[in-house]
């Protein structure tokens, strides 16, 4: 009887010691693309969360953070491996991260349905915000669906009559597409779906002669990454500029406009997109995330960046408003929701479905001071806005 008491002891002293050595960290697990073309977005949202650690000396709740990286390799088996491992071998408690809508939602079950928290700093598809919202799903991004519409808004402002509309072929070039025809009251002359992927399509010469003989006024596209410098270059050489004006989301951002500027691609210039961040935007969050980036990594953080810095603050503002205590989960969702952050987009709230509700703004791109390409805000198409899934989302 008594060494069975000793041993009950010894067990429940392993416990414990247990349970303040995982105590000591908050562990987050971050899902991005860090091999293949794709890995100069996945850089630029690893730069902006270790920048963001940097920010909060590497604490949250007066707890130190522990982070692992995982690389999804452009794949949603892949994506879906590293969320298991993070959530069953590391026992995090939050899995963040995710740029393609098809690999988060090959990997979301694996983090829900271990009660874990998921934070998406960049997927944002269209069923995770409707019938397949989760109590433990936060997004710091947007719904797809979102900067299309307001794309879509700003065309009818322009008078644009007809378009032509280009995507690649998955769950998040559906959505855009799906987006800008939601709002655009024109009407749409011609519409392509390329191969995505790891070999995805870059040769859009065929295309772009679809696009020319359509008669469009003017011509859409969504092309995230690689992708979208290629077709950049080729709508540039094609000399559609003059004859189809371009419009953009997710096309045209900080990581695509040096290797633009160094190819000398003028024809960005002035080009216009919607996005609900820019590096312009004034307010001290952004201010100092913006800075201190380009003085780390002597260029303009992303949108990307922008979204995966907030995630790391979301995170911390929740293991701060429950005093480091993460084993009681309703708290830790309270806490997340409300949003109780500086946001380098200004103040948003959530919905119901958690994705958040906020501006959406038309953004150009210019030169800055010292010659740098980089956007500017030059109008408001929504405030406050919400996607239009929440309603499908019983929560």
């Amino acid at each position: 009887m008594l060494a069975k008491t000793i041993r009950t002891a010894l067990f429940a002293s392993a416990l414990t010691v247990s349970s303040l050595a995982h105590a000591e960290s908050v562990k987050i697990g971050f899902i991005t693309t860090l091999t293949t073309p794709a890995a100069v977005i996945g850089e630029d949202m690893k730069n902006s969360v270790e920048l963001a650690l940097e920010h909060l000396d590497h604490k949250m709740g007066g707890r130190d953070v522990e982070l692992i990286m995982e690389d999804d390799g452009f794949k949603p088996d892949v994506g879906k491996q590293k969320a298991d491992k993070l959530v069953k071998q590391d026992n995090v408690d939050f899995v963040a991260g995710f740029i393609w809508s098809h690999v988060l939602l090959a990997s979301a079950n694996s983090v829900l349905k271990a009660d874990k928290f998921l934070i998406s700093a960049n997927a944002g598809p269209s069923k995770i915000a409707g019938k397949r919202c989760h109590k433990n799903f936060f997004s710091t991004s947007w719904q797809n669906d979102q900067t299309p519409m307001a794309m879509g808004e700003h065309l009818n402002k322009q008078g644009v009559q007809s378009l032509y509309i280009m995507a690649p072929n998955y769950a998040a070039g559906k959505d855009m597409v799906a987006g800008v025809e939601k709002t655009f009251n024109g009407e749409v002359k011609g519409k392509d779906l390329t191969k995505w992927g790891a070999d995805a399509q870059l040769d859009f010469s065929a295309e772009l002669a679809k696009a020319r003989s359509s008669g469009a006024d003017a011509l859409f596209v969504f092309y995230p990454g690689k992708a979208g410098g290629a077709f950049i270059k080729q709508y540039q050489q094609a000399g559609l500029r003059d004859e189809m004006p371009l419009y953009t989301v997710f096309t045209v951002d900080s990581i695509g406009l040096p290797k633009f500027q160094q190819g000398k691609l003028e024809g960005v210039l002035g080009s216009k997109m919607t996005q609900q961040w820019s590096p312009d935007m004034d307010n001290p969050a952004n201010q100092k995330f913006v800075a201190d980036y380009l003085k780390k990594h002597d260029k303009y953080p992303s949108f990307y960046g922008a979204q995966a810095y907030d995630s790391i603050m979301l995170i911390a503002s929740a293991v701060k408003a429950v005093g480091g205590k993460l084993d009681d989960q309703d708290a830790v969702r309270a806490a997340l929701k409300a949003a109780d952050f500086a946001s380098v987009r200004g103040k948003y709230t959530y919905g119901n479905n958690h994705m958040p509700i906020q501006n959406f703004y038309l953004r150009e791109v210019v030169a800055d001071a010292d010659g740098r390409w980089t956007t500017k805000i030059v109008d408001t198409v929504y405030e406050n806005h919400q996607d239009p899934y929440a309603a499908d989302c019983t929560m």
